[in-house]
C-alpha cells in the first residue's frame, strides 16, 4: 500500500459547528409557544376580557398567529445558516 496518500498531506475540510445561534434562536422560536400553552395554570382565568371574550379563549387564539410568525422566524433563520454552509449557492 503506497504511503504517498497520508493524512498529513490531505487534511479535512474543517468542519462547521452544528450547534450556533441562529439555530438556538430557532429552537427557542419553535418550543415557546408549547411553553405558553401547556402551563395552562398562567392563563386559567376569565379576566380580562377582550370585547366580551374571556381571557382563557383569546389567549390561545391569540397565539395561532404568534405560533406561525414564530415558525417562520425558525425557518428563516435555519435556511439562511444552511446557505451559508453551502457558500451561498443557490436559493
Amino acid at each position: 500500500m503506497p504511503d504517498d496518500l497520508s493524512l498529513e498531506e490531505h487534511p479535512a475540510p474543517a468542519r462547521q459547528p452544528v450547534v450556533t445561534a441562529s439555530r438556538v434562536i430557532a429552537g427557542i422560536c419553535l418550543v415557546a409557544p408549547f411553553v405558553a400553552l401547556l402551563w395552562v395554570s398562567s392563563y386559567s382565568r376569565l379576566t380580562p376580557r377582550f370585547i366580551g371574550i374571556p381571557f382563557f379563549y383569546w389567549y390561545q387564539m391569540a397565539w395561532v398567529p404568534a405560533a406561525a410568525l414564530l415558525t417562520y422566524t425558525a425557518y428563516v433563520l435555519v435556511r439562511r445558516e444552511e446557505r451559508a454552509r453551502k457558500g451561498g449557492a443557490g436559493k
